[in-house]
Order: C-alpha cells, then structure tokens, then sequence
C-alpha cells in the first residue's frame, strides 16, 4: 500500500491535476452520473479552480516513491465560491471572514487508482486543518453524489440538493452539506 505526501499545489501541476480529476471522474463518479453529465460537468464544474492555488489552499497527494505520482487533489477556500474549476458557475471571488463564514471544501478528488485507501479522508483532513489554522470553524461544501457517503462519515449532514445547469443542456446534482469543527474531527 503506498504512503502519500501532501503538498501545496503549484501552476505547473495543472496538466497532471486535470488528468487526475478526468480519470476521477470518468473512473469513480459512473455509476451516479450519466455519461452526458460527465462530459458537460468536467473542466465547468467539476474541475481545478486556479483561485485556490493562487490563495495556496489546494493541495496534491503525491506517492512516496518511485515514480512519483500525483494519486489525489484538494482543497479549500476561504472565497464565497461554493464549487466549480475556473470556468464554473455562480462565481463569488469575494473573502469570508472566518469568524462568520464557512471555510469552503473544495476539488477533492483521487485517482482511481487509488481509491479506497483512505487518501480521500486524508485529503479532506489536511483541508480542514489548514482551514482551522485561518481560524474558520465551520466547513461548507458542494459535494457530488460519489462523495456524499464519505462526507456524512466525517461529520458532514446535508443541507440542500443543487441541481447545476450544465452548457449541454443537462443538469449536474450536487449536495451542499455543512460541519462545524466541533462535530467530528474524523
């Protein structure tokens, strides 16, 4: 079983990033979205949001050895955006202030290749840590129905469906669910 090393994500890992997250997506999130969802979602709003690398609070999951490979990305942001890469939709660069406003989750996502090894709970726990440490105490996320599971096992409740119009017409369900730091710390 390979160890991981987390790392902030830089401008230069964004072709590796884009092709983890379309194996991600296309490998693990099939059996919740139609192929017509994947297609219009990848690259609008499941994707990378260089906003976060910018801010430094998206990181890479590396493998501690030989090859080095990028097995997993995520993040969180500290800007109203709840979800969505670059091109996403509803926008809201604006900061929050962490004594009134969630931190956002955002962008997780593993390879298929190593999935079901615990780098998703490792991910999401490096997020919220570097996210307590900027002083929030609640999280916020927009999460796809794979991780909706995962998420509930580590505090998180579900708050409302989001149904995302898509540009080919279809339209993406997501999940806004919320945590306060004090719910669980798994």
């Amino acid at each position: 079983m390979p160890t991981f090393r987390l790392r902030a994500a830089t401008e230069d890992d964004l072709p590796a990033l884009h092709a983890v997250i379309e194996a991600s997506v296309r490998g693990l999130q099939a059996g919740d979205y139609t192929p017509a969802q994947i297609e219009g979602a990848l690259g609008t709003v499941l994707g990378v949001d260089t906003q976060l690398i910018r801010d430094r609070t998206y990181f890479v999951a590396e493998t501690a050895g030989d090859p080095v490979r990028i097995a997993g990305c995520g993040g969180w942001s500290m800007r109203k955006t709840l979800f969505g890469a670059d091109a996403g939709p509803k926008r809201e660069p604006a900061r929050l202030d962490p004594r009134t406003g969630a931190a956002k989750v955002r962008a997780i996502f593993v390879h298929p290749d190593f999935a079901r090894r615990g780098l998703g709970s490792l991910i999401l726990a490096t997020v919220e840590d570097a996210a307590r440490q900027a002083g929030f105490s609640r999280f916020e996320m927009g999460s796809t129905l794979t991780g909706v599971p995962l998420y509930r096992l580590k505090g998180y409740v579900e708050i409302e469906p989001i149904a995302v119009p898509l540009a080919n017409g279809e339209f993406l369900r997501v999940v806004r669910m919320t945590k306060t730091a004090e719910d669980n710390r798994g």
